[in-house]
């Protein structure tokens, strides 16, 4: 009887070390897989290429955050610059203390 204890111990041990790391693979896949980012497709694209698009890219990302432009005109939303943006979130926080 004493014989059986200690395996059977050292058994259950083992399968619930090892159910507890397969759960946490699990849980890393699940998170991981679905915010993965698409693969570059290999030899489209140069270097110099990517370099091009991502200044572009971001030039296009500079000119929307700092102007104004009409996002649906006759439901009066407009997109404003940043930095107007944080002086009228300032500007109404500071009325509402």
């Amino acid at each position: 009887m004493s014989d059986t204890a200690p395996k059977t111990g050292f058994f259950l041990t083992a399968v619930a070390v090892l159910g507890g790391f397969l759960i946490f693979v699990l849980i890393i896949v699940i998170a991981y897989l679905p915010n993965r980012p698409a693969p570059i497709p290999q030899g489209t694209k140069t270097p110099e290429e990517r370099a091009t698009i991502l200044n572009e890219l971001r030039a296009r990302e500079t000119d929307l955050a700092s102007s104004y432009a009409w996002i649906d005109q006759p439901k009066g939303v407009v997109r404003i610059p940043l930095e107007r943006a944080m002086q009228l979130t300032l500007e109404e926080l500071k009325t509402k203390k």
